[in-house]
């Protein structure tokens, strides 16, 4: 929780630690096509790596569907050992896009409708979950005690982040949770948001959320490590952090299932799991193009703080909401990302709809963020999303030619 809490006050300090050698001149990027240039990827990798002084950084890509890239780069701990195809590492906000793939599924099966009210599902109204148990695991409902909007909340809203809450309940002033604004009516990103949808497919549909993902998802797929709780047999091979001052922070054996950020993961898996999410494997053709839409249009300057204040016109139309995904638009057609960030982590996925290419990017050192734009262009060429809105005022780097 306490590395929750820094972290969006640290992102400003983050950009201004970072010591960065710009090139005057950005490099044209171009597509580039399979098979990958390995040897390029690596030398941008490891510069990447020595002018942001991050310490270790693993990367995959994906092309028409398939894992044709997985490499590790650095080291994963403070003792120096290597960082790993099969070293696991902290997926953080990563895990709202497989849990946004499960809940497809789920809806594509007629176990849940994605615009029913989720009172549906609950056999109680929602503020009467107020056990210290229910709090530890999901969150604080009872701060929705006399507002009725909880009523009108619908899975579409809390995977597209509409549901009108802050991030998490404990930044409120008295640790409640609280509908901010009417539901469905904006953006503003939520933890919270996609905690309640976990508490209803468990509470209310008497699922089991880590059962389900490794069945449908992990299983099918041979992700031999990758879990939403810790496993003992991941201690051998496992990353620690960096923070942006090279601070290391041990990683966290997390004891709860969070499908907000609890995935632990290795770049060989979550590209295999990356390549089937763009392939759509389990859902039919329109399921799997309702995953990665606009459903509602971003107008906000910035991703973080959450609930800021809207914009007209938008600053970036070319964005808009997608059930666990950002979509966006650009030079190349229709896309799709997500990040992932603490104080000690920073994860992308980026994917274009054309050729189904994408690049998946773990990080154990929050410094090698600011390296992420170029190396996504690098590989995928110009895609047009607008990294500023993700990231704020970073500096980023930019290879010379």
């Amino acid at each position: 929780m306490k590395v929750l809490l820094t972290w969006l006050a640290r992102r400003a300090a983050l950009a201004m630690a970072l010591v960065l050698v710009m090139d005057a001149c950005a490099p044209t990027p171009t597509r580039v096509s399979k098979p990958f240039d390995g040897a390029h990827i690596d030398a941008q990798v490891q510069e990447a790596l020595r002018v942001t002084a991050a310490r270790g950084l693993a990367i995959a890509v994906v092309d028409d569907g398939q894992l044709v890239f997985a490499r590790a780069y650095g080291v994963r701990n403070a003792a120096g050992d290597p960082l790993l195809v099969d070293t696991v590492m902290y997926g953080a906000s990563l895990t709202k896009t497989v849990f946004g793939h499960l809940v497809m599924q789920l809806a594509e099966e007629g176990r849940i409708d994605l615009d029913a009210p989720l009172a549906r599902y609950l056999p109680m109204p929602l503020p009467s979950y107020t056990s210290p148990d229910i709090v530890r695991r999901y969150s604080a409902f009872a701060g929705l005690a006399g507002d009725e909007r909880w009523r009108k909340l619908t899975a579409r809203m809390l995977l597209t982040h509409s549901g009108g809450f802050a991030n998490f309940y404990f930044l409120e002033p008295d640790q409640q949770l609280r509908i901010h604004f009417e539901p469905g009516s904006r953006y503003a990103y939520s933890g919270d948001g996609i905690i309640l949808l976990q508490f209803v497919l468990e509470q209310g549909l008497g699922l089991d959320v880590q059962a389900e993902m490794k069945r449908r998802l992990f299983d099918p797929h041979g992700l031999t490590r990758t879990s939403l709780i810790w496993r003992n047999d991941f201690r051998p091979n496992l990353a620690d952090g960096f923070g942006s001052d090279g601070r290391v922070e041990p990683h966290d054996e997390r004891s709860k299932v969070r499908a907000s950020g609890s995935m632990d993961t290795s770049i060989a898996d979550l590209g295999r799991l990356a390549a089937a999410y763009v392939r759509g494997d389990g859902l039919g053709a329109s399921a799997r193009a309702e995953l990665v839409k606009s459903h509602l249009p971003i107008t906000t300057q910035s991703q973080f703080p959450s609930l800021q204040a809207t914009r007209s016109p938008a600053p970036f139309p070319e964005l808009g909401a997608g059930l666990g995904v950002i979509a966006f638009h650009g030079p190349q057609g229709p896309g799709f990302f997500k990040g992932g960030h603490n104080d000690f982590t920073g994860n992308t996925w980026v994917c274009l709809e054309a050729g189904r290419r994408c690049v998946v990017i773990l990080a154990n050192d929050v410094r090698a963020e600011a390296a992420f734009p170029a190396l996504v262009a690098s590989i995928l060429g110009e895609t047009g999303l607008p990294w500023a809105w993700e990231y704020g005022e970073m500096r980023f780097w930019q290879p010379a030619r």
